[in-house]
């Protein structure tokens, strides 16, 4: 059986919602769940068709799995307005884009035109974040 199932806590922590609207979506037949004794079990194939999306498996994985994120902050002096924003849209792009380890690509650009600088703060996995620096990197030696 590849398919993980969540306990109806699990789900409504997962989805920001409380346990009671998630038993009531189950009840109502929105969601599908299956009872195991006194408790419900929700298929990630049922939550993610509930939710239109695929459900990432939680921080940290399955036990033993180790999980790394990259937080890094990136100042670009003497950088023009032309070159800031044909960054940022690059950047953006990609890091809207599917990631390969299922972790999403979280970034945030700020550009001082008085002083030419521009600041990139990037959060996400180590090889997206290293792509997206190679990416960078193009951009700014052109």
């Amino acid at each position: 059986m590849n398919d993980r199932l969540y306990s109806v806590e699990q789900v409504a922590e997962r989805l920001g919602l409380h346990v009671r609207t998630i038993r009531n979506y189950v009840r109502d037949g929105r969601l599908h769940a299956v009872r195991i004794g006194k408790q419900y079990r929700i298929s990630q194939s049922a939550l993610e068709a509930f939710t239109g999306c695929p459900v990432p498996d939680p921080p940290g994985g399955a036990p033993g799995q180790r999980h790394t994120e990259v937080s890094s902050i990136v100042d670009v002096e003497g950088i023009d307005r032309a070159t800031a924003d044909r960054l940022t849209t690059l950047l953006t792009g990609m890091a809207a884009g599917p990631r390969s380890d299922g972790q999403r690509l979280r970034l945030e650009t700020v550009f001082d035109a008085d002083r030419s600088r521009m600041k990139v703060v990037v959060l996400g996995g180590l090889a997206d974040t290293a792509r997206l620096f190679d990416y960078m990197e193009a951009v700014l030696d052109q």
